[in-house]
């Protein structure tokens, strides 16, 4: 007997006292209590093309905020400091969740008054919740994001998307963007992350049709989820949603629980990218590894490098915007997805 927690996938029916695969959420007879409720791990301003986001108002910044915590448990988890936390050092843990905690309103205007950081006022446009998965503090995220479009600012998930149909449509009304993880196929999943594909492939399918703007990205990790089957399969997948879905195929480094497997090559990349242009897909781009044009966004008909990118930084922005603020490609006209 317990609570059923509807917030991911897992749907954990947590017993009296005890805590679900999260660490974050507890039952205190029969309430489900979210632990890191204001309890911000880290806050900075990051580009938004970090999330990574290149669709989505480029060359502005983001308020970047999490808690501690995670639904997953991935092997590969590059921020495992913060993900793992919970479960890792569970008393240590315990010990800090009464610390002082940030409000909403707090975090909205740091936002508005770029109190975290050095950018330029007025330059922040969005807020992310980001870093470790925004699913786990989702009752946190939830009114920030009200009183931040209250405010006129964006929302931004960057999610693995093992959420539940509940939850993506409580957030759906004040989210304007979400990167989401694909990580590989359903093997993947079970054998590197704790979790199931099908739950993150509603959740791409639900926040598309929703009118929220996503992109998808793929950690391309050698030996695990690098060949042509399954990134054909990935791609097929966006494409069967949206062909105007960008993707972000990502260079993976050792780090956490995979230490001992190599970088991925710049080989990999770049046939993942062929892998999802030739299914269709408009803007397919290559991450964390330096290749001429493949960070760049391309007028999908004409191939005019519109929006020219080195890492995180947008060097030259050509595309153009009709009365209607939809991006068109100076040269051809051809129309180009985005929010811009």
């Amino acid at each position: 007997a317990g609570e059923e927690c509807f917030l991911c996938a897992h749907r954990c029916v947590i017993a009296d006292g005890r805590r679900g695969l999260c660490g974050v959420r507890e039952n205190r007879q029969a309430t489900l209590y979210s632990l890191v409720y204001g309890k911000l791990a880290t806050a900075h301003i990051d580009p938004i093309e970090k999330k990574p986001l290149y669709h989505f108002h480029p060359a502005s910044t983001t308020l970047s905020i999490a808690t501690v915590g995670c639904n997953f448990k991935c092997m590969h988890c590059q921020n495992s400091d913060l993900s793992q936390y919970p479960k890792s050092f569970r008393e240590e843990f315990t010990s800090i969740v009464n610390d002082k905690y940030s409000s909403p309103a707090e975090v909205v205007e740091a936002a508005l008054k770029n109190s975290w950081g050095s950018a330029t006022p007025g330059s922040i446009r969005s807020i992310s919740y980001t870093y470790s998965e925004p699913t786990i503090f989702f009752e946190f995220a939830l009114e920030c994001a009200k009183l931040a479009r209250d405010n006129g600012l964006k929302n931004v998930f960057v999610s693995n998307g093992f959420m539940t149909p509940e939850s993506a449509q409580a957030i759906i009304p004040y989210l304007d963007a979400n990167n989401i993880d694909l990580k590989g196929d359903d093997e993947f999943y079970r054998k590197v992350c704790g979790g199931r594909v099908e739950p993150v492939k509603d959740t791409i399918r639900q926040m598309a049709e929703a009118g929220v703007w996503v992109e998808v990205t793929t950690l391309v990790i050698p030996g695990y989820n690098d060949s042509e089957p399954v990134l054909r399969s990935i791609a097929d997948f966006i494409c069967s949603v949206s062909s105007s879905i960008p993707w972000h195929v990502t260079r993976f480094h050792p780090t956490y629980k995979m230490t001992d497997i190599p970088w991925t090559s710049v080989e990999s990349l770049a046939m993942a990218r062929q892998i999802g242009l030739e299914a269709g897909l408009r803007y397919v781009y290559q991450g964390n590894a330096y290749s001429e044009r493949a960070e760049d966004t391309l007028c999908p008909s004409c191939k005019t490098p519109l929006i020219k990118r080195h890492g995180f930084s947008v060097r030259a922005n050509i595309l153009q915007r009709d009365e209607h603020g939809s991006g068109l490609c100076p040269v051809c006209s051809t129309r180009i997805d985005g929010v811009w």
